[in-house]
């Protein structure tokens, strides 16, 4: 097959979830509509694919990472709605698993609106005093795809201010990929921005074009 031209290869986006929308509604201030962001992102810059990485619970959903490529997701959810009509469930692991159930749909979404879903199971860490803290983290997923990909685009959109990336987004501005990064500030290292200069865009200016407007609650205004 003939080499492909870097004048033809398109630009790809690659979403860092934990990092751009930690903390949801209550950290960003603002709830993001994700088909807005999608078709903002593929607009302004000229994006041909968006890679979206996060973490899902799976809660004994069979699943072998050297096996299988992705997680089913709509398995998972029936997998998931099957544990709620367990009689022993208490209301607390009820409520829990209902939050893990929309996260699962909410995945579902994403993928409609043409998000390439990278997802990776959420580890349960067991800490001294009996706590327990969950980890998904994505970022050694998200590098080996901005390298394993290298070939397939000219330029990445990075939603991600996680200072991580800074040695992998450096290599590829030396070898004259284009990167853009937009993030939020508050939560982007500073030689991530010393990295962009001015291909930095704060995404916390975006609220006005980006947040979700619920039309059920207009009707009732």
């Amino acid at each position: 097959m003939p080499k492909i031209q870097k004048s033809s290869r398109p630009n790809y986006a690659f979403v860092d979830a934990s990092n751009l929308f930690y903390g949801g509604v209550k950290s960003l201030g603002w709830k993001i509509d994700y088909k807005k962001l999608i078709n903002y992102i593929k607009t302004q810059y000229k994006v041909k694919k968006v890679f979206y990485y996060g973490g899902v619970e799976l809660n004994g959903f069979p699943f072998n990472m050297f096996e299988e490529k992705k997680i089913d997701l709509k398995k998972l959810l029936l997998h998931l709605k099957g544990i709620t009509k367990n009689k022993k469930l208490n209301k607390i692991g009820l409520v829990e698993i209902i939050k893990k159930i929309q996260k699962v749909k909410f995945y579902l979404k994403l993928e409609e609106f043409r998000y390439f879903l990278k997802l990776k199971p959420v580890k349960l860490f067991h800490e001294e005093g009996g706590k327990i803290s969950k980890k998904a983290n994505c970022d050694v997923d998200m590098t080996f795809d901005l390298m394993r990909l290298y070939n397939d685009y000219k330029g990445v959109l990075i939603l991600s201010g996680d200072g991580d990336f800074a040695i992998v987004l450096k290599y590829l501005k030396e070898t004259g990929k284009d990167v853009k990064i937009l993030a939020r500030g508050e939560r982007t290292a500073r030689e991530i921005k010393q990295l962009a200069g001015g291909d930095f865009r704060d995404f916390n200016y975006l609220r006005e074009i980006l947040k979700f407007k619920d039309q059920k609650k207009r009707r009732h205004i």
